[in-house]
């Protein structure tokens, strides 16, 4: 399913996976909330429950999209978060990989201080 992340001035394609987790995820679009971040992640929680699966990773990619079901939270992640060390991306504990933002991820930076993040189909 091809998707759409608008922050502000910011719009960014991405695909979800073809996963349990992730059909979930595009069951509930579209979503409009106030997002926080941790590090280069941007995340907020949506009206979605799983638990890990097959995907759940504790280490992912520039670009990838988690479902991370402690905080029932849609991950972006576009760089080095707190819990990181060289060359790695590490979530705050495992996320489902639901995903994958196609562009320039790192534009994500341009948008951390506003106030909402939108996600919908394209």
């Amino acid at each position: 399913m091809k998707i759409r992340i608008v922050i502000g001035h910011l719009t960014l394609d991405a695909e979800l996976n073809d996963t349990p987790t992730a059909r979930k995820v595009g069951d509930a679009i579209p979503f409009k909330t106030p997002f926080n971040t941790w590090g280069d992640e941007i995340y907020f929680t949506i009206p979605v429950e799983a638990e890990l699966d097959e995907s759940a990773r504790e280490e992912v990619e520039i670009g990838a999209l988690g479902y991370w079901p402690t905080g029932q939270a849609f991950c972006i992640f576009f760089g080095p978060t707190p819990m990181s060390s060289k060359g790695r991306i590490v979530p705050a504990s495992a996320v489902n990989l639901i995903g994958r933002v196609k562009g320039d991820v790192k534009r994500l930076k341009e948008v951390m201080e506003e106030d909402e993040v939108v996600v919908e189909a394209s």
